[in-house]
């Protein structure tokens, strides 16, 4: 008697079946493991970084090559499944898990080859930032990629992807020399400036919506030590502060990145007493070029006012991209709003230092994110990725851990970010999105370029098999 594995189909309500016998065959074409419900793997591996994200997938294939990627993304297409596809699984939007699909975890495939003579490394989709810069690190060589040393390259680099390099080196995508993909139907391509090139443009920016991306091949820059650090101020003179650091920050080279976070203190050990538990301004700065012009450029910055603490110091590169993961370790319940601003006013600013009164949670805030130098000198119409004039990314940071805490924690979130639309150029970080809808992510682009992407989506992925994801629907639909 045959037997059947019962599954959701994503293009009905009702359940339907895969014939075990299918699902054997398919095993003995997987070089890594596949993983079905019932049992401690299971339930260890169908979850993301966002602790809200609670999906139950009918297969999870953990790739151990290519071709085990091609395998599963041919068996979706036969068995009319939803294809998740996970890197680092640390979006907060959970794109990487979905119910009653299949996930295609790339996370085994951990493979990073430096050239230190050319400066590009070539690094499969799997890596986290931190194991990709443990890599380049021994070589004296990096290149930009997040704040957060778990987040994958993958879904970085494919959203753009900004972190304490960009000013000085662009986004992970503007560092981007070729890219393997599989297809909706099964090819393996490499894109370039000169091979699929059009694809090659849609990738940097427009997520995992023409493909799966198996391996990147990235221009490295020399980075050794930085001068990097936090300064900490008490949140009684937030708003004297955040002028002062608009003003700073206006006039700093590119080498300088910053990131201000409105935040409540934690009970760290290397934090006074005093301020567990209150309302603090921290700013975090890391300084990538000659350390002796860093220490002359924080001066101004590092005097100012009455900072709580001053950490900052010369250090590893890879050491500072490591520093705030214990800030932010996966099982969280989290929930973003995110916009683009062109300035820091003092209407902005004093709208912020209201909104951080009413904070519902001790893990929430707000993220300002310095942008321009480097990145906005990229041609704009060279990479899907859009907005490189704003200043800076405002990301309102909603977490905690009682899942009886959602409607307040998400409508403080929510309010917040619908007090800073009217301060946005008009879009968002795509990397910072949850699921907001069509619009949302059209904004994101741009109508000229969100009109060039749903071209792209029609000529690689025409009946949007990829559509777990900041979707782009193919053009004609």
């Amino acid at each position: 008697m045959e037997v059947f594995m019962q599954v959701k189909s994503p293009r009905a309500s009702h359940t339907r079946a895969i014939k075990k016998s299918l699902l054997d065959a398919f095993s003995r074409t997987i070089a890594g493991s596949i993983i079905l419900p019932g049992g401690g793997a299971y339930e260890t591996a169908r979850l993301v970084w966002n602790g809200m994200i609670d999906r139950r997938p009918a297969v999870i294939v953990q790739c151990g090559a290519v071709s085990d990627l091609i395998s599963a993304v041919k068996f979706a297409r036969d068995n009319d499944l939803l294809i998740a596809v996970r890197g680092g699984g640390h979006s907060v939007s959970g794109n990487a898990v979905c119910d009653g699909g299949i996930v295609i975890d790339l996370s085994p495939m951990k493979g990073i080859r430096v050239d230190k003579e050319k400066k590009d490394v070539y690094a499969q989709a799997g890596l986290t930032m931190g194991e990709y810069d443990r890599e380049t690190e021994l070589h004296g060589l990096a290149s930009p990629g997040g704040i957060i040393s778990t987040t994958g390259i993958a879904g970085l680099t494919l959203g753009g992807g900004f972190g304490w390099l960009s000013r000085k080196h662009g986004l992970a995508c503007d560092n981007l020399l070729a890219a393997d993909v599989v297809t909706a139907d099964g090819r393996f391509l490499t894109a370039n400036a000169k091979e699929h090139a059009d694809l090659f443009w849609g990738i940097r920016g427009g997520g995992g919506n023409f493909g799966i991306v198996t391996s990147f091949q990235y221009k490295l820059h020399p980075v050794r030590s930085v001068l990097a650090g936090e300064l900490i101020h008490s949140f009684h003179d937030v708003t004297e502060t955040l002028r002062f650091y608009r003003d700073f920050a206006g006039s700093v080279p590119d080498e300088l990145t910053s990131v201000v976070t409105l935040f409540t203190a934690p009970p760290a050990p290397f934090l006074p007493p005093a301020i567990h538990g209150q309302k603090a301004m921290n700013i975090g700065v890391c300084y990538c070029g000659e350390l002796a012009l860093g220490e002359n450029i924080l001066k101004p910055l590092r005097a100012y006012g009455n900072p709580v603490i001053d950490l900052i110091v010369p250090q590893a590169y890879r050491s500072w991209q490591c520093i705030h993961d214990p800030l932010a370790p996966p099982g969280f319940r989290r929930y973003w709003k995110s916009e683009y601003v062109s300035e820091l006013s003092d209407e902005l600013i004093s709208t912020l230092a209201t909104a951080m009164q009413s904070v519902p949670s001790a893990r929430s805030g707000i993220h300002l994110h310095h942008l321009q130098g480097a990145i906005s000198r990229i041609a704009d119409d060279s990479t899907a990725i859009s907005h490189r004039n704003a200043h800076f990314a405002v990301n309102v940071v909603g977490e905690w851990s009682d899942p009886y805490e959602d409607e307040m924690q998400i409508r403080w979130t929510r309010d917040v970010g619908e007090a800073l639309r009217r301060f946005s150029i008009g879009g968002a970080y795509v990397n910072f999105l949850g699921d907001e809808g069509q619009e949302r992510v059209r904004s994101a682009y741009g109508e000229a370029k969100f009109a060039r992407l749903t071209s792209l989506k029609e000529t690689y992925d025409p009946t949007n098999v990829f559509r777990l994801n900041q979707n782009i629907p193919p053009g004609r639909r």
